[in-house]
Protein backbone atom coordinates (compact mmCIF):
# COMPACT_ATOMS: atom_id res chain seq x y z
CA UNK A 1 0.00 0.00 0.00
CA UNK A 2 2.48 2.62 1.12
CA UNK A 3 4.96 1.91 -1.66
CA UNK A 4 2.81 4.01 -3.98
CA UNK A 5 3.69 7.14 -2.02
CA UNK A 6 6.66 9.27 -3.13
CA UNK A 7 9.41 9.97 -0.60
CA UNK A 8 9.31 13.67 0.30
CA UNK A 9 12.38 15.87 0.77
CA UNK A 10 13.37 16.78 4.31
CA UNK A 11 11.87 19.92 5.80
CA UNK A 12 14.39 22.71 5.04
CA UNK A 13 14.85 23.73 8.68
CA UNK A 14 14.71 20.25 10.20
CA UNK A 15 17.03 18.99 7.46
CA UNK A 16 19.42 21.80 8.33
CA UNK A 17 19.43 20.66 11.97
CA UNK A 18 20.34 17.14 10.88
CA UNK A 19 23.21 18.44 8.75
CA UNK A 20 24.46 20.55 11.67
CA UNK A 21 24.49 17.52 13.99
CA UNK A 22 26.49 15.50 11.46
CA UNK A 23 29.11 18.24 11.03
CA UNK A 24 32.30 17.29 12.91
CA UNK A 25 33.68 20.86 13.03
CA UNK A 26 34.03 21.71 16.75
CA UNK A 27 33.51 25.41 15.92
CA UNK A 28 30.27 24.97 13.97
CA UNK A 29 27.53 27.57 14.53
CA UNK A 30 23.79 26.84 14.47
CA UNK A 31 21.60 29.81 13.51
CA UNK A 32 18.83 27.74 11.97
CA UNK A 33 16.04 26.40 14.19
CA UNK A 34 13.99 29.10 15.90
CA UNK A 35 14.49 28.39 19.58
CA UNK A 36 15.89 30.78 22.16
CA UNK A 37 19.40 29.94 23.36
CA UNK A 38 21.53 31.32 26.17
CA UNK A 39 25.27 32.12 26.06
CA UNK A 40 26.07 28.41 26.35
CA UNK A 41 23.84 27.51 23.44
CA UNK A 42 21.22 25.87 25.64
CA UNK A 43 17.48 26.50 25.72
CA UNK A 44 16.91 27.15 29.42
CA UNK A 45 13.93 26.39 31.62
CA UNK A 46 12.78 29.77 32.90
CA UNK A 47 12.98 30.17 36.68
CA UNK A 48 9.32 31.18 36.78
CA UNK A 49 8.41 28.03 34.84
CA UNK A 50 10.46 25.83 37.17
CA UNK A 51 8.62 27.31 40.17
CA UNK A 52 5.27 26.78 38.45
CA UNK A 53 6.22 23.16 37.83
CA UNK A 54 6.81 22.65 41.56
CA UNK A 55 3.48 24.27 42.40
CA UNK A 56 1.66 22.10 39.86
CA UNK A 57 3.32 18.95 41.17
CA UNK A 58 2.08 19.74 44.66
CA UNK A 59 -1.50 20.59 43.76
CA UNK A 60 -2.37 18.34 40.81
CA UNK A 61 -4.48 15.47 42.11
CA UNK A 62 -5.86 13.88 38.94
CA UNK A 63 -4.93 12.94 35.39
CA UNK A 64 -8.44 13.01 34.01
CA UNK A 65 -9.27 15.12 30.97
CA UNK A 66 -9.50 18.87 31.36
CA UNK A 67 -12.37 20.88 29.86
CA UNK A 68 -12.79 20.61 26.05
CA UNK A 69 -11.85 24.28 25.57
CA UNK A 70 -8.74 23.82 27.73
CA UNK A 71 -7.59 25.35 31.00
CA UNK A 72 -9.85 28.36 31.58
CA UNK A 73 -7.29 30.12 33.77
CA UNK A 74 -4.81 29.80 30.91
CA UNK A 75 -7.33 31.16 28.39
CA UNK A 76 -8.30 34.12 30.60
CA UNK A 77 -4.68 34.93 31.39
CA UNK A 78 -3.61 34.79 27.76
CA UNK A 79 -6.52 36.93 26.56
CA UNK A 80 -5.66 39.58 29.14
CA UNK A 81 -2.00 39.42 28.09
CA UNK A 82 -2.96 39.87 24.43
CA UNK A 83 -5.81 42.37 24.72
CA UNK A 84 -5.08 44.10 28.03
CA UNK A 85 -7.16 44.18 31.17
CA UNK A 86 -10.59 45.72 30.62
CA UNK A 87 -10.55 45.45 26.82
CA UNK A 88 -14.07 46.11 25.42
CA UNK A 89 -14.15 42.74 23.65
CA UNK A 90 -13.53 40.98 26.97
CA UNK A 91 -15.97 43.10 28.95
CA UNK A 92 -18.67 42.53 26.32
CA UNK A 93 -17.99 38.77 26.19
CA UNK A 94 -17.21 38.81 22.47
CA UNK A 95 -14.16 36.51 22.47
CA UNK A 96 -14.25 32.78 21.82
CA UNK A 97 -11.09 30.79 22.47
CA UNK A 98 -9.61 27.34 22.97
CA UNK A 99 -6.28 26.14 24.28
CA UNK A 100 -4.43 24.57 21.35
CA UNK A 101 -1.40 22.29 20.96
CA UNK A 102 1.05 25.08 20.21
CA UNK A 103 0.76 28.09 17.95
CA UNK A 104 0.72 25.63 15.03
CA UNK A 105 -2.35 23.91 16.45
CA UNK A 106 -4.02 27.30 16.89
CA UNK A 107 -3.31 28.26 13.27
CA UNK A 108 -4.74 25.00 11.97
CA UNK A 109 -7.90 25.18 14.12
CA UNK A 110 -8.55 28.71 12.90
CA UNK A 111 -7.86 27.75 9.28
CA UNK A 112 -10.42 24.96 9.58
CA UNK A 113 -12.89 27.46 11.06
CA UNK A 114 -12.39 29.77 8.08
CA UNK A 115 -12.98 26.87 5.71
CA UNK A 116 -16.30 26.12 7.44
CA UNK A 117 -17.27 29.77 7.01
CA UNK A 118 -16.31 30.03 3.33
CA UNK A 119 -14.11 27.52 1.54
CA UNK A 120 -13.75 29.92 -1.39
CA UNK A 121 -12.09 32.76 0.53
CA UNK A 122 -8.44 33.72 0.04
CA UNK A 123 -5.90 34.01 2.83
CA UNK A 124 -3.23 36.62 2.06
CA UNK A 125 0.20 36.03 3.60
CA UNK A 126 3.25 38.27 3.64
CA UNK A 127 6.08 37.72 1.17
CA UNK A 128 8.06 36.27 2.83
CA UNK A 129 6.31 34.62 5.74
CA UNK A 130 7.11 31.79 8.15
CA UNK A 131 7.42 28.71 5.92
CA UNK A 132 5.02 26.60 7.98
CA UNK A 133 2.19 29.10 7.52
CA UNK A 134 1.73 27.72 4.02
CA UNK A 135 1.06 24.04 4.88
CA UNK A 136 -0.74 24.79 8.16
CA UNK A 137 -3.30 27.01 6.42
CA UNK A 138 -3.14 25.64 2.89
CA UNK A 139 -3.58 22.02 3.93
CA UNK A 140 -6.92 22.99 5.44
CA UNK A 141 -8.02 23.55 1.83
CA UNK A 142 -7.83 27.33 1.74
CA UNK A 143 -6.47 29.32 -1.19
CA UNK A 144 -3.36 31.38 -0.44
CA UNK A 145 -2.00 34.51 -2.09
CA UNK A 146 0.96 36.74 -1.18
CA UNK A 147 1.18 40.45 -0.52
CA UNK A 148 4.53 42.32 -0.79
CA UNK A 149 6.19 42.86 2.57
CA UNK A 150 9.99 42.94 2.58
CA UNK A 151 12.49 44.39 0.12
CA UNK A 152 15.88 42.66 0.30
CA UNK A 153 17.55 45.46 -1.63
CA UNK A 154 16.72 48.06 1.01
CA UNK A 155 16.49 45.57 3.90
CA UNK A 156 13.21 47.17 4.94
CA UNK A 157 9.44 46.80 4.69
CA UNK A 158 7.95 47.52 1.29
CA UNK A 159 4.94 49.19 2.86
CA UNK A 160 3.91 51.00 -0.29
CA UNK A 161 3.70 47.69 -2.16
CA UNK A 162 1.86 46.10 0.76
CA UNK A 163 -0.76 48.84 0.82
CA UNK A 164 -1.28 48.74 -2.95
CA UNK A 165 -1.96 45.03 -2.73
CA UNK A 166 -4.27 45.22 0.30
CA UNK A 167 -6.29 47.94 -1.43
CA UNK A 168 -7.41 45.23 -3.88
CA UNK A 169 -8.23 42.50 -1.33
CA UNK A 170 -11.85 41.37 -1.55
CA UNK A 171 -14.41 41.74 1.20
CA UNK A 172 -14.48 38.62 3.35
CA UNK A 173 -10.91 37.61 2.51
CA UNK A 174 -8.41 37.13 5.32
CA UNK A 175 -5.04 38.86 5.73
CA UNK A 176 -2.44 37.08 7.87
CA UNK A 177 -0.33 39.54 9.87
CA UNK A 178 2.56 38.95 12.25
CA UNK A 179 1.73 40.52 15.62
CA UNK A 180 5.39 41.36 16.27
CA UNK A 181 8.91 40.11 15.53
CA UNK A 182 8.11 39.18 11.94
CA UNK A 183 9.36 35.72 11.05
CA UNK A 184 11.58 35.49 9.03
CA UNK A 185 12.64 39.10 8.50
CA UNK A 186 12.51 40.72 11.96
CA UNK A 187 11.00 43.81 10.27
CA UNK A 188 7.90 44.99 12.15
CA UNK A 189 5.13 47.39 11.20
CA UNK A 190 5.26 50.73 13.00
CA UNK A 191 2.23 51.97 14.91
CA UNK A 192 1.45 54.34 12.05
CA UNK A 193 1.60 51.44 9.59
CA UNK A 194 -0.63 49.29 11.82
CA UNK A 195 -3.13 52.16 11.83
CA UNK A 196 -3.13 52.22 8.01
CA UNK A 197 -3.67 48.45 7.79
CA UNK A 198 -6.57 48.72 10.25
CA UNK A 199 -8.15 51.46 8.13
CA UNK A 200 -7.75 49.31 5.02
CA UNK A 201 -9.41 46.37 6.78
CA UNK A 202 -12.31 48.60 7.74
CA UNK A 203 -12.55 50.06 4.22
CA UNK A 204 -12.12 46.83 2.23
CA UNK A 205 -13.90 44.50 4.64
CA UNK A 206 -11.12 41.94 4.99
CA UNK A 207 -10.51 40.13 8.29
CA UNK A 208 -7.11 40.38 10.04
CA UNK A 209 -5.66 37.03 11.13
CA UNK A 210 -2.87 37.88 13.57
CA UNK A 211 -0.22 35.32 14.44
CA UNK A 212 1.60 36.42 17.58
CA UNK A 213 4.32 33.98 18.59
CA UNK A 214 6.92 36.33 20.12
CA UNK A 215 5.11 38.78 22.38
CA UNK A 216 7.70 40.46 24.59
CA UNK A 217 10.66 39.80 22.30
CA UNK A 218 10.23 42.97 20.19
CA UNK A 219 9.75 46.15 22.21
CA UNK A 220 8.09 44.69 25.31
CA UNK A 221 5.02 42.72 26.36
CA UNK A 222 2.68 45.70 26.21
CA UNK A 223 4.23 47.35 23.17
CA UNK A 224 4.17 44.13 21.13
CA UNK A 225 0.40 43.80 21.61
CA UNK A 226 -0.28 47.13 19.88
CA UNK A 227 -1.44 45.67 16.57
CA UNK A 228 -3.71 43.03 18.12
CA UNK A 229 -5.32 45.56 20.45
CA UNK A 230 -5.75 48.18 17.74
CA UNK A 231 -7.52 45.74 15.44
CA UNK A 232 -9.69 44.32 18.23
CA UNK A 233 -10.78 47.80 19.32
CA UNK A 234 -11.74 49.02 15.85
CA UNK A 235 -12.94 46.02 13.84
CA UNK A 236 -15.90 43.71 14.39
CA UNK A 237 -13.99 40.49 13.71
CA UNK A 238 -10.35 39.61 14.34
CA UNK A 239 -8.66 36.21 14.41
CA UNK A 240 -5.69 35.59 16.73
CA UNK A 241 -3.28 32.67 17.07
CA UNK A 242 -0.84 32.88 19.99
CA UNK A 243 2.06 30.70 21.08
CA UNK A 244 3.75 30.20 24.46
CA UNK A 245 6.77 28.40 23.01
CA UNK A 246 9.08 31.39 22.91
CA UNK A 247 8.18 33.81 25.69
CA UNK A 248 7.53 31.04 28.22
CA UNK A 249 10.18 28.71 26.78
CA UNK A 250 7.58 25.92 26.58
CA UNK A 251 8.66 24.53 23.21
CA UNK A 252 8.11 20.85 23.93
CA UNK A 253 4.90 21.40 25.90
CA UNK A 254 3.13 22.76 22.79
CA UNK A 255 0.93 25.47 24.29
CA UNK A 256 -1.06 27.88 22.16
CA UNK A 257 -4.31 29.83 21.99
CA UNK A 258 -6.82 30.06 19.15
CA UNK A 259 -9.10 33.08 19.61
CA UNK A 260 -11.82 34.93 17.69
CA UNK A 261 -12.98 38.46 18.46
CA UNK A 262 -16.59 38.46 17.26
CA UNK A 263 -19.34 41.01 16.56
CA UNK A 264 -21.52 40.09 19.53
CA UNK A 265 -22.15 37.48 22.19
CA UNK A 266 -24.32 35.35 19.90
CA UNK A 267 -21.50 35.15 17.35
CA UNK A 268 -19.14 34.27 20.19
CA UNK A 269 -21.33 31.33 21.19
CA UNK A 270 -21.45 30.10 17.60
CA UNK A 271 -17.68 30.33 17.00
CA UNK A 272 -16.95 28.78 20.41
CA UNK A 273 -19.05 25.73 19.52
CA UNK A 274 -17.39 25.52 16.10
CA UNK A 275 -13.75 25.73 17.23
CA UNK A 276 -14.40 23.16 19.96
CA UNK A 277 -15.97 20.90 17.33
CA UNK A 278 -12.93 21.35 15.07
CA UNK A 279 -10.53 20.59 17.93
CA UNK A 280 -12.57 17.51 18.83
CA UNK A 281 -12.24 16.24 15.28
CA UNK A 282 -8.47 16.76 15.16
CA UNK A 283 -7.10 15.75 18.56
CA UNK A 284 -10.19 15.20 20.73
CA UNK A 285 -9.08 16.73 24.06
CA UNK A 286 -6.42 19.35 24.81
CA UNK A 287 -3.21 18.58 26.72
CA UNK A 288 -3.04 19.97 30.23
CA UNK A 289 0.51 20.40 31.47
CA UNK A 290 1.83 23.44 29.58
CA UNK A 291 -1.41 25.38 29.86
CA UNK A 292 -1.54 24.67 33.58
CA UNK A 293 1.95 26.15 33.99
CA UNK A 294 1.01 29.33 32.10
CA UNK A 295 -2.18 29.57 34.19
CA UNK A 296 -0.14 29.42 37.40
CA UNK A 297 2.35 32.06 36.20
CA UNK A 298 -0.13 34.57 34.78
CA UNK A 299 -2.47 34.35 37.77
CA UNK A 300 0.17 34.66 40.51
CA UNK A 301 1.35 38.27 40.89
CA UNK A 302 4.83 37.36 42.15
CA UNK A 303 5.47 34.67 39.54
CA UNK A 304 4.10 36.85 36.75
CA UNK A 305 6.44 39.69 37.72
CA UNK A 306 9.39 37.27 37.70
CA UNK A 307 8.36 35.89 34.31
CA UNK A 308 8.01 39.40 32.86
CA UNK A 309 11.55 40.20 33.99
CA UNK A 310 12.84 37.03 32.38
CA UNK A 311 11.13 37.93 29.09
CA UNK A 312 12.68 41.39 29.28
CA UNK A 313 16.13 39.85 29.89
CA UNK A 314 15.79 37.64 26.82
CA UNK A 315 14.60 40.58 24.73
CA UNK A 316 17.45 42.81 25.88
CA UNK A 317 20.04 40.10 25.27
CA UNK A 318 18.90 39.59 21.68
CA UNK A 319 18.89 43.32 21.00
CA UNK A 320 22.43 43.56 22.41
CA UNK A 321 23.50 40.69 20.15
CA UNK A 322 22.14 42.55 17.13
CA UNK A 323 24.30 45.57 17.93
CA UNK A 324 27.29 43.35 18.67
CA UNK A 325 27.04 41.53 15.33
CA UNK A 326 26.64 44.76 13.35
CA UNK A 327 29.63 46.35 15.10
CA UNK A 328 31.81 43.26 14.59
CA UNK A 329 30.97 43.19 10.88
CA UNK A 330 31.85 46.86 10.54
CA UNK A 331 35.05 46.37 12.53
CA UNK A 332 36.13 43.52 10.24
CA UNK A 333 35.58 45.63 7.13
CA UNK A 334 32.38 44.15 5.74
CA UNK A 335 31.65 45.49 2.26
CA UNK A 336 27.94 45.58 3.13
CA UNK A 337 26.28 47.84 5.72
CA UNK A 338 24.54 45.59 8.25
CA UNK A 339 23.24 48.36 10.51
CA UNK A 340 19.70 47.33 9.48
CA UNK A 341 20.09 44.29 11.75
CA UNK A 342 19.92 46.58 14.78
CA UNK A 343 16.53 47.92 13.65
CA UNK A 344 14.97 44.49 13.24
CA UNK A 345 13.25 42.84 16.20
CA UNK A 346 12.84 39.51 17.89
CA UNK A 347 14.65 36.25 17.28
CA UNK A 348 15.17 36.53 13.53
CA UNK A 349 16.89 38.68 10.96
CA UNK A 350 17.27 38.55 7.21
CA UNK A 351 20.93 39.13 6.38
CA UNK A 352 19.90 39.83 2.77
CA UNK A 353 22.63 37.70 1.21
CA UNK A 354 22.14 35.24 -1.65
CA UNK A 355 21.40 31.50 -1.34
CA UNK A 356 24.78 30.80 -2.95
CA UNK A 357 26.50 32.81 -0.22
CA UNK A 358 24.49 30.95 2.43
CA UNK A 359 25.68 27.64 0.95
CA UNK A 360 29.25 28.90 0.81
CA UNK A 361 29.38 29.98 4.45
CA UNK A 362 27.97 26.61 5.44
CA UNK A 363 30.51 24.71 3.33
CA UNK A 364 33.56 26.81 4.22
CA UNK A 365 32.84 27.78 7.84
CA UNK A 366 30.18 25.39 9.20
CA UNK A 367 27.75 28.24 9.84
CA UNK A 368 24.21 26.94 9.45
CA UNK A 369 21.13 28.96 8.55
CA UNK A 370 18.42 28.68 5.89
CA UNK A 371 18.89 29.69 2.26
CA UNK A 372 16.62 32.72 2.61
CA UNK A 373 19.40 34.17 4.84
CA UNK A 374 17.19 34.11 7.95
CA UNK A 375 19.34 33.77 11.05
CA UNK A 376 18.34 33.05 14.63
CA UNK A 377 19.84 35.96 16.55
CA UNK A 378 19.57 33.99 19.81
CA UNK A 379 22.04 31.47 18.37
CA UNK A 380 24.77 34.13 18.43
CA UNK A 381 26.93 34.45 21.54
CA UNK A 382 29.97 36.36 22.71
CA UNK A 383 31.88 33.12 22.12
CA UNK A 384 31.03 32.75 18.44
CA UNK A 385 30.31 36.28 17.18
CA UNK A 386 33.89 36.96 16.03
CA UNK A 387 34.01 33.73 14.03
CA UNK A 388 30.57 34.45 12.60
CA UNK A 389 31.49 37.99 11.55
CA UNK A 390 34.75 36.82 9.96
CA UNK A 391 32.92 34.08 8.06
CA UNK A 392 30.31 36.53 6.76
CA UNK A 393 32.94 39.03 5.65
CA UNK A 394 34.84 36.28 3.81
CA UNK A 395 31.88 35.33 1.61
CA UNK A 396 30.54 38.79 0.78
Amino acid sequence: MFEVLPKLPADPILGLSAAYKEDSNPNKIDLGVGVYKDEDGKTPILTSVAKAQNILMQKEDSKTYIAPQGNQGFIDGMLELLLGKGHPALLENRVSAVQAPGGCGALRILAELLKRCNDKLTVWVSDPTWANHIPLIGNAGLHLEKYPYFDKETASINFEGMVKCLEKVNKGDVVLLHGCCHNPTGADLSQVQWQKVMELAKERGFIPFIDTAYQGFGDGLEEDAYGVRLMAENLPEVIVAASCSKNFGLYRERVGLAAMITRDNLSREITQSQIQSIARGIYSMPPSYGGALVDIILNDAELKAEWMQEVESMRSRMQDLRHLLASKLKEKGASKDFSFVTQQKGMFSFLCISPDQVQQIRKDHSVYFVDSSRVNIAGISHKNVDALASALVSIL
